[in-house]
């Protein structure tokens, strides 16, 4: 396993390069951070947003590199908010982080979180890929909360 702090070298389906940071053993956060060459400049990527932070499935293989490792501060130190959204009553929606914090909430409330769900590698270098283009991205759409 990998540790909280590090930083991961992603590379993404057109040869371009995404980064990300590992939160825990579960989440990992996603930088606005995009080259077309390997970079491990730590400094360049802390300086960039965060886009999004996911619970993921990291690869077993060394296809995503580790290049570094600083303690979490600030919105990396942060905890993980998701949501949750009943699919027999749309209205129904539960909102949690990774500390254990629950609450109910309307739909309406989860606009711009992200829904509770464990992607898969490859699903989340589309996503970097499509975010960089400036493309939806149909795994982010489809998981958005539902309103009607």
């Amino acid at each position: 396993m990998t540790e909280p702090g590090t930083y991961l070298r992603i590379p993404l389906p057109d040869g371009s390069y995404g980064y990300g940071r590992v939160l825990s053993e579960e989440y990992t956060a996603f930088y606005d951070h995009h080259t077309s060459q390997p970079s491990s400049d730590l400094d360049a990527i802390d300086t960039r947003p965060l886009l999004f932070a996911q619970a993921v499935r990291l690869p077993d293989d060394t296809r995503w590199q580790p290049i570094g490792s600083r303690a979490l501060e600030g919105e990396t130190a942060r905890p993980v908010v998701r949501f949750t959204q009943d699919r027999a009553d749309f209205r129904k929606c539960v909102i949690f982080d990774s500390e254990g914090e629950t609450r109910p909430a309307t739909p309406e409330e989860c606009v711009g979180l992200e829904r509770a769900a464990v992607w898969d590698a490859h699903h989340i270098e589309r996503r970097l890929l499509d975010t960089f283009l400036g493309l939806p991205n149909e795994d982010e759409r489809e998981a958005r909360v539902r309103l009607s």
